[in-house]
């Protein structure tokens, strides 16, 4: 169900660095000694530059790379987005600046068939074309997007995306993705669709992908509460047909708050449908961006999310202070396993857009993460932060790092 492992020649190892900042050095020192997890990187909150997108892969020989991009007031990300990639050769315990790779933005990164990639858009809302990018060194140097023959999968403008997942199923290679063609404004343009290749393809060539229509989003979905669906997984049901999993954003409601739409497609990978009966399901942290992934040793599907666990005075998308761990056997029900992070703190802090993989025993995540930096805090989000859940499957409740009844 997942790509198979790409393979690198000899690569040179960097020496590991402590600390990589986005910005260059500020005259007052932050102060990372609370911040949960291994910082990557770091960019205060005055430098109007926020740090979004988070990515994580192992490559084939051990080594970790993790990724982000460049947001916010004084960032480039509607002219010439940036995104940086970072390396660990000791499981993620330091990280070194790798790569600054211009016209990425909301990138995930994957190995596929002797080679990595990352795939997102060229720039921010309604400014981005679709493109994919390859390196075949590791991650140190990238192929630019300039036409349909090197990864500009699509001439005109205004899609969307964050890090989802690909997967591999029946010789295609799969992603969700978004344009932002209807009116309205941030959730209402968002129309979903899926994106697949022959596995054997050349990723860059436009030729290779098929597109699934796009979805719009019906404002009279979930009671006249429903605000968009975006950032979708694809994932493979367990009827073995490819589904997108999307991320549900909803008005101030409490009562729909927690939810996920299930959007099917047909075996051709042309034809997305949203049955609005049966294709909203309970996701705790569903207004937020989620990956999913299958592990085929405990045959279920696993989440990292960011669920509300008291009473929701604000929406719900905005609440991100607690991160746990889901599980469900069959992509329907699911179920908390284990809070893995939190901060009584709603307003300024936060575990968002955790990306994450399967490393053995343990799930790895790279974290979009807002916290106390002795600088002010975090307006958004001021550090990448690598975390790693040591047993994932063995995880109980028992194991949270607070009572979830306690709220948020």
């Amino acid at each position: 169900m997942r790509s198979r492992l790409c393979a690198f020649g000899a690569v040179v190892l960097l020496a590991a660095m402590p600390l990589a900042s986005v910005r260059a050095q500020e005259p007052a020192r932050p102060d990372h000694a609370k911040v949960p997890g291994v910082v990557i990187a770091h960019s205060p909150a005055a430098s109007g530059i926020y740090l979004g997108s988070p990515g994580i892969v192992v490559l084939p020989d051990g080594v970790y790379l993790a990724k982000h991009d460049e947001f916010g007031p004084r960032s480039t990300e509607g002219t010439n987005a940036i995104t940086h990639v970072y390396r660990s050769t000791d499981r993620g315990r330091f990280w070194g600046h790798l790569a600054r790779v211009e016209g990425l933005f909301w990138a995930n990164i994957f190995c596929h068939e002797g080679a990595l990639y990352m795939m997102g858009t060229s720039a921010g809302h309604r400014q981005g074309h679709c493109v994919i990018r390859r390196s075949a060194d590791g991650g140190r140097t990238w192929t630019r997007a300039k036409d349909k023959n090197s990864g500009l999968l699509f001439p005109d403008l205004s899609y969307h995306t964050a890090p989802v997942p690909v997967v591999v199923h029946h010789g295609r290679i799969w992603r969700a993705m978004e344009d932002e063609k209807t009116g309205g404004g941030w959730g209402h343009m968002f129309r979903a669709f899926i994106l697949s290749a022959p596995v054997d393809a050349d990723l860059l060539q436009a030729s290779s992908w098929t597109a699934s229509n796009a979805l719009p989003r019906d404002p009279g979905y979930l009671e006249n509460q429903f605000r968009g669906w975006l950032e979708g997984n694809a994932v493979v049901d367990p009827d073995g047909r490819i589904v997108n999993l999307l991320r549900v954003n909803v008005e101030q409601d409490s009562r729909v708050a927690g939810k996920a739409a299930l959007v099917r497609l047909s075996a051709d990978g042309r034809t997305a449908s949203f049955d609005p009966q049966t294709g909203f399901l309970d996701f705790p942290g569903g207004a937020k961006k989620f990956t999913i992934r299958y592990d085929p040793k405990s045959q279920a599907y696993w989440s990292l999310t960011n669920p509300v666990l008291g009473r929701i005075d604000r929406n719900a998308g905005s609440i991100r202070n607690t991160l746990a761990l889901l599980r469900s056997k069959d992509l329907r029900t699911w179920e908390i396993r284990c809070i893995l992070l939190h901060h009584p703190d709603v307003a300024r802090h936060g575990f968002q857009y955790p990306d994450w993989v399967f490393d053995g025993d343990d799930v790895i995540a790279a974290i979009r993460t807002a916290y106390d930096d002795g600088l002010g805090g975090a307006h958004n989000a001021n550090y990448l932060t690598f975390h790693r859940f040591a047993g994932f499957r063995d995880l109980t409740m028992a194991a949270s790092v607070i009572d979830p009844v306690q709220g948020n």
